[in-house]
């Protein structure tokens, strides 16, 4: 059973933008999301849940970490899944992805999640993955970054 999305929206000079209230909030000020000309851009979104903790992410005796990239992945599409519901999308909309993995080295398993999520080459989005150097914080391993056609605004 998915968990209900709750959100805040506001309207501005730079388009409609969505706080989803029971998601993890942003680090600064700025949306999870923001609906302008036609589309909807997702922020940079990892799998940080809502009390900061991180799905992917086991903390081990020895005070290291043991990171799964391919929970993390599913969380953070599952993630970007709520916020498109928020502003009234889902996944078919995406049309464009920027995918930031800190190790090339997790990109095939990074994609058979990707691939349970996105499954069709022909409908999906665009994508460009790169490797960075670091995320914001040393527990996460992916961050995805968005863009949707809104559909309320495609012409019938």
């Amino acid at each position: 059973m998915s968990e209900a999305v709750t959100a805040k929206s506001t309207v501005g000079p730079n388009g409609e933008s969505f706080v989803l209230t029971n998601k993890a909030q942003s680090l600064a000020n700025y949306p999870h999301a923001r609906r302008v000309g036609g589309f909807i851009f997702v922020s940079g979104i990892s799998s940080r849940r809502f009390d900061n903790t991180w799905e992917g992410v086991e903390e081990l005796a020895d005070g290291t970490f043991r990171l799964d990239i391919k929970a993390q992945t599913r969380a953070v599409l599952n993630n970007i899944k709520a916020i498109l519901s928020a502003a009234g999308a889902g996944m078919e909309h995406l049309v464009d992805l920027t995918v930031f993995l800190v190790d090339m080295a997790n990109y095939a398993e990074f994609n058979t999640v990707y691939n349970e999520f996105l499954d069709n080459a022909e409908t999906g989005p665009t994508r460009t993955t790169v490797a960075v150097k670091q995320l914001p914080n040393p527990r996460l391993l992916i961050e995805i970054k968005a863009t949707a056609v809104d559909p309320s605004a495609r012409s019938a």
